[in-house]
């Protein structure tokens, strides 16, 4: 019965103090790989291939990409969780994306929501990406579980 409780309490403790990501199919970035972005490619991760950082699970498409993130995951992890970046500037509404619609901008991971004839990177960078990001910036620090 102990035991329980601590895995009860553990549990909940994890879930509470949890950052907050879009895990969409379980994963961040719906299983595509968050290294492989940085390579200017959007390839869904294999579960051969996970691994497990700040309470999430991550898939890549190849044991180096996986070594890779292992070295330095802090700078693969999507912003805003991997919720779409313009429906956070725009609204600090948490939209889910298109894992395929991306953005690597000063070395950090965007998503964008892409679907029924929206596509959302378009309007981030002719809507003015950079005062976006600044909105995103604030309207994030409101709307996350942090």
């Amino acid at each position: 019965m102990r035991n329980l409780i601590t895995i009860l309490v553990l549990t909940f403790s994890a879930t509470i103090f949890a950052q907050d990501y879009n895990l969409k199919k379980g994963y961040v970035a719906e299983g595509y790989d968050v290294v492989a972005y940085f390579s200017n490619k959007a390839e869904k991760g294999d579960k051969k291939y996970t691994a497990n950082y700040d309470g999430v699970k991550f898939k890549f498409s190849s044991q180096k990409n996986l070594e890779t993130f292992k070295n330095a995951p802090e700078n693969y992890i999507p912003q805003y969780g991997g919720y779409c970046a313009y429906a956070i500037g725009v609204k600090a509404e948490k939209v889910s994306i298109d894992p395929e619609t991306f953005e690597i901008r000063d070395k950090k991971l965007y998503l964008f929501y892409n679907s029924w004839g929206t596509n959302t990177l378009k309007l981030w960078q002719k809507e003015g990406a950079d005062e976006l990001k600044i909105k995103a910036d604030k309207n994030w620090k409101k709307i996350s579980k942090k």
